[in-house]
């Protein structure tokens, strides 16, 4: 029987209820931002980062978290020795600040929140020295103070032999003209910017199939791919700051970018306006998820809409600036390729891979 990510705990639909209900009651709070001389921009709920307007510039904030990566990484550490925690450090600050720049904010400040059950888990030196110095280098990568956080010990709500990662960021968006908006038009190209493998997305449904093989996280991945699985589970994220940053200093407008995290590939539709986002170019499949739909087993359709399937970020450019847009992105260090068009096709609404047969349509995708 096919896996989906359901059969792992985690239902998108029911999370997507209590996030429209937090969207509309966080909504009735905005007149409280007059007072601070700020006030919210029209169409910013439901986007990845929250903005707040001044007269000439934007506050951007954000929160997020890790999820149940550690969980691998623990499991991996107990097994082998190997300590992974730099990694799941950087991926904590990417989730973070990968959000942010959506809007087209540099991030300027990024705090760490980071709830033990018992505070003997920072005992472990190894363990801490490799998470503090992966969180500073998530900053550097990002361009971004580290300017503070939270250690709370949290017993009987989180386990003795656990850690709960998350944390924020703030950001801004000067001159005005540079936020990202959704100006998404017919004709436009999407752009791809490789992931560097799952990230921080669909842990729980891989950590459930790990359970189902003997060797566990210890398992080849195989494909011409040398990794163990947990070693191909444990890369550390992609932060796409500078990508955002070098079509800035370029002059390269984005119409719109989208982090590819939760709910896989729909995420590419995740504004309100309706288009379809043919994408005739996916990419090669890389060797973790093809192993992941072999050994789960897990349907295609699934695996891409659950998984980042190798694409951790997309932006949507107008065709004479395409070029340009990916020769910003490998200026500035990121694998990427043209990928699709956007196409205007009436009220309809899809993600449409024509090579691979597969087709969303907007009904799969509940909340931006």
């Amino acid at each position: 029987m096919s896996l989906s990510y359901e059969s792992s705990g985690v239902n998108y639909d029911q999370l997507d209820a209590f996030k429209r209900a937090c969207q509309k009651a966080a909504k009735t709070t905005a007149p409280l931002l007059e007072m601070h001389g700020y006030a919210e921009p029209a169409n910013t709920r439901g986007e990845s980062c929250y903005l707040m307007e001044a007269a000439d510039h934007f506050l951007a904030h954000v929160e997020e978290g890790l999820g149940t990566k550690n969980l691998v990484a623990d499991a991996v550490y107990a097994q082998t020795g190997k300590n992974f925690y730099r990694e799941i450090s950087i991926d904590t600050v990417a989730t973070i600040v990968n959000d942010l720049v959506t809007c087209g904010a540099l991030p300027i400040s990024v705090a760490m929140h980071a709830a033990v059950g018992e505070s003997a888990w920072f005992t472990d030196a190894k363990r801490m020295e490799a998470l503090v110095e992966g969180w500073a280098e998530g900053c550097r990568q990002a361009g971004a103070v580290w300017g503070g956080g939270e250690t709370p010990t949290l017993r009987g709500i989180v386990k003795e032999e656990a850690i709960v990662l998350a944390g924020s960021a703030i950001g801004r968006v000067e001159p005005k003209s540079q936020r990202i908006i959704g100006d998404v038009k017919d004709g436009d190209k999407i752009i791809f910017l490789a992931s560097s493998g799952v990230q921080t997305n669909g842990l729980s449904l891989c950590r459930l199939i790990a359970e189902k093989l003997p060797q566990g996280y210890q398992t080849p991945i195989g494909h011409g791919d040398s990794r163990t699985y947990g070693e191909a589970l444990l890369a550390p994220s992609v932060i796409y700051v500078k990508f955002v940053a070098e079509c800035q200093n370029a002059g390269i407008k984005l119409n719109y970018v989208s982090h590819v995290t939760g709910h896989g590939w729909r995420k590419l539709m995740r504004l309100d306006e309706p288009f379809v986002y043919e994408i005739t170019d996916p990419g090669e499949e890389p060797a973790l998820f093809k192993f992941l739909r072999e050994v789960g087993p897990i349907d295609l359709r699934e695996a891409y809409a659950t998984f980042n399937q190798g694409i951790g970020f997309a932006a949507y450019v107008s065709p004479d600036v395409a070029d340009a847009t990916l020769a910003a992105a490998k200026a500035s260090g990121y694998n990427a390729w043209l990928a699709g068009t956007v196409k205007k096709e009436g009220d309809r609404k899809a993600v449409v891979i024509p090579s691979l047969g597969i087709e969303f349509d907007g009904s799969t995708l509940q909340v931006r």
